[in-house]
């Protein structure tokens, strides 16, 4: 009986997406690149201020029953557990061929962090896909990193888009040179079928 050649290809290793994450971040904004990136081959790698399990949370504007006061704006409540296997300040930025910002509360305090707003700042200096959601935003503008570009986001953070020096367009998804954002994760299917494009183009020779 011939025994089968062992194979000699070496098996290159699948590129890297770094997706930061923290306290509350939003389980739909976060889950979904998670388990959608993959199927095209690429890598998740979850960071957070440190190397651990985080607290997801579920945002959305509750249906009322008849009486009832209705909500202005969205409801927050407890959802699933996210691990972040790296801290922000162990992150080397150039293994990654692409950053994903999703949204939720957690941007509200990760803006503050000087290694990740390095980090942000990375992938627009060098000109990599990058996606955002919903109050991703709110590290860009912190990062300084979105003047000039036109880009949308939910519409309570319009004003985030400004500040940052951006053009805020209420769209689902808008393509802006290497970054690419959505409203919600309503927008979710649009914005990952842009984003996977894009990371298709930007690793085609490599």
């Amino acid at each position: 009986m011939r025994t089968p050649k062992k194979s000699t290809a070496i098996r290159r290793k699948p590129f890297q997406v770094l997706l930061p994450i923290g306290d509350a971040t939003e389980v739909f904004d976060t889950m979904y690149p998670i388990w959608r990136l993959p199927e095209d081959g690429f890598e998740v790698v979850i960071a957070g201020p440190e190397a651990r399990i985080y607290h997801g949370v579920m945002h959305e504007i509750p249906p009322t029953a008849q009486g009832e006061p209705k909500w202005d704006i969205t409801r927050e409540s407890p959802a699933y557990h996210i691990r972040a296997t790296v801290a922000f300040r162990d992150v080397n930025p150039k293994d990654y061929v692409g950053l994903f910002v999703s949204g939720g509360r957690a941007p509200e305090y990760l803006r503050y962090d000087p290694h990740l707003l390095q980090l942000t700042r990375h992938f627009f200096e060098t000109s990599k896909p990058v996606a955002a959601l919903c109050h991703g935003v709110e590290i860009l503008t912190a990062a300084d990193v979105i003047r000039g570009r036109t880009m949308t986001t939910v519409a309570k953070c319009a004003l985030d888009c400004e500040q940052g020096g951006a053009r805020y367009v209420n769209q689902p998804v808008v393509v802006d040179g290497n970054l690419v954002t959505a409203r919600t994760w309503h927008d979710n299917t649009g914005l990952l079928k842009e984003f996977v494009a894009m990371l298709k183009r930007a690793t085609a020779s490599g």
